[in-house]
């Protein structure tokens, strides 16, 4: 009887340390999200049938721990257009409470959308609304994802010189 009492106890001590072991597992300190933002749009080529871009990002990490990248899935719209949608899939590694820039090649055929664009250049002072939406893949074994998004107006008579 007193060996039964003694193995419920050793069992129960060891069932108590377990619990709270996985209980850090999961703890209240959630990692937050990192900051992702368009630094610049740079072209690369520009021919009449495919335009070579590249987007600039920097990833800032607000955690302790380093920020497994694993790509990005983006997409550009102009006024409602789909200019270029793609994924970037290259891994990289963000330092705890640090900040990395990368770049994104993109290739655009605005061929398709010539008329629109044509339409929309030919007002200079009427704005054009861009649209940047993507998904930023972290982690290394157990994924999460970091919606980024980004809106605004470019007007085209500011961009083209006098």
């Amino acid at each position: 009887m007193v060996f039964q009492a003694s193995v419920f106890r050793v069992i129960g001590l060891f069932m108590v340390l377990a619990v709270s072991g996985c209980s850090s597992l999961f703890s209240s300190d959630e990692a937050r999200d990192p900051e992702v933002k368009l630094l610049k749009v740079d072209v690369v080529k520009a021919r009449l049938l495919k335009q070579d871009m590249k987007l600039r990002f920097r990833i800032d990490n607000p955690n302790d721990s380093s920020l497994w990248v694993r790509g990005l899935r983006y997409k550009v719209v102009l006024n409602d257009i789909l200019i270029a949608d793609g994924e970037y899939s290259d891994w990289f590694i963000v330092k705890a409470n640090g900040h990395k820039n990368f770049s994104v090649p993109i290739r655009t055929n605005l061929w398709e959308h010539l008329k629109d664009v044509t339409r929309m250049l030919g007002k200079p002072n009427q704005p054009i609304h861009y649209r940047l939406e993507g998904k930023l893949k972290t982690g290394f074994l157990f994924g999460d994802s970091v919606r980024i998004g980004r809106d605004g107006d470019i007007i085209p008579g500011d961009l083209i010189p006098e």
